[in-house]
Parts: C-alpha cells; structure tokens; sequence
C-alpha cells in the first residue's frame, strides 16, 4: 500500500461508526482466514497480501483501542 492508500485507509477507520468498525475488522478477518486456507490448499499468487491484512487489522484495532482510550 502507498502512503496514500494507508492514509485514506486510516482516515476511513476514524469516520466509521463502533458498529461499522467492528464489522469491518470481521470482515478483514474472514478474508485472513480464507486466505490463510487457500494457501495451504492451493498455490497463492500474492503473499504480500497476508502482510497487508495483518496491518489492516491492527489499524482498526489501534483506532479502537484510541477510541476506548479517548472515553476515559
């Protein structure tokens, strides 16, 4: 991912609501796991991919996390 592309990313993870975040992270978790399967079932073309979902995930965990935080 660009600089940019992370950027509007993080951007969009702050503007979501508690809900949509929530299922966002769900969703970037079920395409891990499904990847995750693929690969060990059949040949992945790009394994950068599962570099990007972890940091994907950790974004949105880190902009909930901040969220908690900012409450108390």
């Amino acid at each position: 991912m660009t600089l940019m592309k992370v950027n509007a990313f993080k951007n969009e993870l702050a503007h979501m609501s508690e809900v949509d975040l929530k299922e966002k992270l769900e969703n970037l978790r079920r395409d891990s796991f499904s990847l995750k399967l693929n690969a060990s079932t059949a040949h992945v073309k790009d394994y950068s991919l599962f570099k990007k979902l972890r940091k994907d995930i950790a974004r949105g965990l880190t902009v909930m996390r901040q969220r908690k935080q900012k409450d108390n």
